[in-house]
């Protein structure tokens, strides 16, 4: 597999830039990186508009955009991580916490397969209050989409897992699809052992009937 292309955007005078850059630059030295493009925004501003870039440091490595002053060993993790599609949601959790709420949603929407990751975030008893948050906005968000439709089985799986919290959640967002075919999951819950996911559940069903 090769290694990947990094882009690098800094500006004169920055005071972290020069350590970033010196980080990078040692790692295509090593070869664990393939390329590095790097682009004074100054010099360039359209390619900062391009990327929505509003502050330097900012480093792109395939999917992943990190921002601010990053090690060394750092950005090598993430370099190696690149290829691999079960760290999309601790990204998506990073991004959820600096309130990079809208860069998770455009990923999503590009990249559908990133969903899963949504929703391991959503069941993940390790998910931090504003990943779970931002995970709630984001299926508000995509109330009616694609996105949720083609994902019912999927959330369905999550009917029946053993934490109430998982069950609820997974059940308001199938209500969220506006989908009938969301109705095979939500019915069971509405004898759920939990009496708020019996509620959610009822109203689950509602917001079906009422799309």
């Amino acid at each position: 597999m090769s290694s990947p292309h990094v882009t690098l955007m800094i500006a004169t005078g920055c005071q972290h830039c020069p350590m970033v850059l010196q980080a990078l630059s040692e790692l295509i030295k090593a070869g664990t990186i393939g390329s590095l493009e790097v682009i004074n925004i100054q010099q360039n501003p359209e390619r900062a508009q391009q990327y929505n870039v509003r502050s330097v440091p900012w480093v792109k490595i395939g999917d992943f955009e990190l921002v601010g002053l990053r090690s060394q060993g750092e950005l090598k993790q993430w370099v190696e991580r690149v290829n691999d599609p079960g760290i999309m949601g601790q990204y998506f959790e990073e991004l959820m916490t600096t309130g990079e709420i809208n860069k998770v949603q455009e990923l999503v929407q590009n990249t559908p397969a990133y969903f899963a990751a949504l929703l391991e975030l959503m069941a993940g008893e390790e998910t931090s209050l504003s990943a779970r948050i931002g995970v709630g906005a984001l299926m508000e968000e995509f109330s009616g989409s694609d996105l949720l439709k083609n994902n019912i089985d999927a959330l369905g799986e999550y009917t029946r897992s053993d934490t109430a919290r998982v069950r609820n959640d997974a059940c308001h967002y199938l209500g969220l699809s506006k989908d009938a075919r969301a109705e095979q999951y939500i019915r069971p819950l509405l004898e759920d052992s939990d009496e708020e996911v019996r509620e959610v559940a009822a109203e689950a069903l509602e917001e079906i009937n009422d799309a």
